[in-house]
């Protein structure tokens, strides 16, 4: 094996344990955003909280649709 295959695959596997702890990560964010907007939190605090734009916050976790 080559230096630069040997570096490249290195460098390949660590993206994907990054990839797959980022995912695992935002999943968890994700959850919480829709979990505490549907406990009367806003998006505004939450972005704030989060460095998030409110905007995404408030895609992620709609306003609860009222009857």
């Amino acid at each position: 094996m080559t230096d630069a295959e040997t570096e490249i695959r290195q460098a390949a596997k660590k993206r994907e344990r990054s990839k797959a702890a980022f995912d695992r990560d935002d999943a968890a964010l994700r959850a919480l955003f829709v979990e505490w907007r549907a406990k009367g939190i806003g998006p505004s605090d939450m972005a704030r909280w989060s460095g998030m734009t409110r905007e995404w916050v408030a895609k992620i976790a709609p306003a609860a649709k009222s009857d």
